[in-house]
């Protein structure tokens, strides 16, 4: 066991650790050249996948497999507990993870061949992948919260990938902003559950918690799920994250990032189990999410952001098994998903190519393999909705009022209050966090 323990230890900390080494090698001024980097990557993965073969070999006779290295810290009966737990649930999420992530590496070494930024794109899929691993090997929701974030600041940082450009940076600090005002309910629910129940072990505070406080942990994280996952009425950061490169779309949005929400639900059954309230808002979160998707997805003018769309029609499915209690048949959605949806995304400047070469080959316009089901609604309806898909539902204006622009003017009052304390302490220099603040503030009008 303690051998499984060192194996499990090695596949979440080995792409942190190479993270870790890589930023230091630039730090000091030298940038490792691509064969180098892809070298090192390929090997990473490589090892993280035969380890993980040991620990999942040692679940064949055992529950789960903990590695646990004592208290973070601890504040009267208060324990921040630090332990890495592997169960069968996530072991699934762990292999989907190193494989996928590891097939993205080797991919992304000829895609992004003598990109300036082939560097900068290495180092934050090994953070990701890293802040993946932690938060699917997290043996309480403590722990997750820090893989939870990480994932999200690599997103963004990915997101805007090609900084040269205004779009991409303007979208990325959308979706910074949409996950701030969601992973509010992360932590105001992993609060609830140490005041309610003393803990946020997997498997220790579940058990105490029933009825209304069970019914508000639930909402509380599922606002958190729904941000993650682009649930309706998040949904509208989505398709914007497609300015990032192909790799890094596929691996968040089709892949990993996208099932995290559907993950932190996974691990929340017991506690959904208790509040029939709680389970029936996440499958009309989710039903709401598969209809605006394929809806969308039917007006979109591209490879990506159709994909984006059909990713968002999927997991919205997915919410729907979990609220209705269907674990594993959630967790088999998701492996297929994430697998074809990675294909699909790497696939889609090749297949575009592809497609238009049937074209020629038949001599005119392909038939339709779907059904066009909005033929059977009156011509009326059919105009609302095409203009309705256009502007994706509305969501983005929605957006903006509700999360964006607030989040816009509480950055505003903190940028006065960093300047005040900046007078205060007789600091004649400008506030750099003000400048920045003063910055956004000027960009958004």
């Amino acid at each position: 066991m303690v051998f499984a323990q060192a194996m499990l230890v090695f596949v979440v900390l080995a792409s942190g650790l190479v993270f870790v080494t890589f930023a230091l090698a630039w730090l000091l001024g030298w940038v490792p050249s691509e064969r180098v980097i892809s070298s090192i990557t390929g090997l990473t993965f490589s090892a993280s996948i035969l380890a993980l073969a040991i620990v999942l070999w040692y679940l064949r006779s055992t529950s789960a497999v903990t590695a646990t290295f004592g208290n973070w810290f601890a504040v009267g009966d208060y324990r921040f507990p630090m332990f890495f737990f592997a169960d069968r649930l996530s072991a699934v999420f762990l292999g989907m993870t190193v494989v996928l992530v590891g097939l993205i590496g080797r991919f992304s070494a000829t895609y992004l061949h003598r990109e300036p930024g082939f560097f900068r794109f290495f180092l934050l899929l090994h953070l990701f992948a890293f802040g993946s691993l932690v938060a699917f090997a997290a043996g309480s929701f403590d722990l997750l919260v820090g893989g939870w974030e990480i994932v999200g600041i690599t997103s963004v940082l990915l997101i805007a990938f090609f900084q040269h450009r205004t779009p991409p940076v303007e979208n990325a600090v959308r979706v910074f902003g949409v996950y701030r005002a969601c992973d509010i309910g992360l932590l105001a629910g992993v609060f609830a559950m140490h005041h309610w129940a003393g803990t946020a072990s997997f498997d220790q505070g579940f058990p105490h918690l029933s009825g209304g406080r069970a019914a508000t942990i639930c909402l509380l994280l599922l606002w958190a799920a729904a941000g993650k996952g682009a649930q309706v009425p998040f949904s509208g950061w989505l398709p914007r994250a497609m300015e990032g490169p192909t790799p890094s779309s596929a691996i968040f949005y089709g892949a990993i990032s996208i099932h995290a929400g559907a993950y932190l639900l996974l691990r929340l059954q017991p506690m959904l189990a208790q509040s029939p309230f709680a389970g029936a808002i996440v499958v009309v979160l989710g039903l709401a999410t598969a209809i605006y998707g394929t809806i969308c997805g039917r007006a979109t003018a591209d490879a990506k952001t159709s994909l984006a769309f059909a990713s968002l029609a999927q997991v919205g499915v997915v919410f729907m098994e979990i609220g209705l209690g269907l674990k594993w048949i959630a967790v088999i959605h998701i492996l297929g998903h994430a697998t074809v949806r990675t294909l699909q995304f790497l696939r889609s400047p090749s297949m575009l190519h592809d497609y238009h070469q049937m074209h020629s080959a038949i001599g005119g316009e392909a038939s339709q393999a779907e059904i066009d089901l909005e033929k059977l609604l009156p011509v009326s309806i059919q105009l609302w909705l095409y203009r309705w898909a256009l502007d994706r539902g509305h969501l983005d204006t929605i957006l903006d009022r509700f999360v964006v622009h607030p989040l816009m003017k509480l950055s505003g009052v903190f940028a006065k209050l960093d300047g005040i304390g900046w007078k205060r302490s007789s600091v004649t220099r400008e506030s750099p966090v003000s400048a920045v603040y003063a910055k956004v503030r000027e960009r958004a009008g």
